[in-house]
This record gives C-alpha cells, structure tokens and sequence, in this order.
C-alpha cells in the first residue's frame, strides 16, 4: 500500500487505483442482441399495459 506523510507526522493511506482500459465498441452480434432485447422489452411493457388498462375497466 502506498503511504504518503502528511504535516505531524500523519501516514495517510491511498487506495489501489484499479488498470485504466478502452472499452471496445460492440460487435454485429451484440448490437443485433441488443435490438432483440430492446423489442421484447417494449412488447413486455405494451403487454402489461393492455392488460392493466383492460382489468382495471371490467368493473
């Protein structure tokens, strides 16, 4: 662990830094994953919706 002393005599204590990388941008793959995923969410929220709106009109 890296030390330093401060003014009296202190040791202060620093935190490891963690290794800096360049994310890397996303493949085809990942990015037709990722409009999958994105379609089925929207048909999630829109189902859940339809079926709240129609529940909540029965009475």
């Amino acid at each position: 662990m890296p030390y330093t002393t401060e003014e009296g005599g202190r040791l202060n204590n620093f935190a490891r830094e963690p290794q800096v990388y360049a994310a890397e941008p996303p493949t085809g793959g990942q990015k037709r994953n990722y409009i999958f995923l994105g379609i089925a969410a929207i048909a999630l929220v829109t189902g859940l919706i339809v079926i709240a709106y129609s529940v909540s009109n029965v009475a």
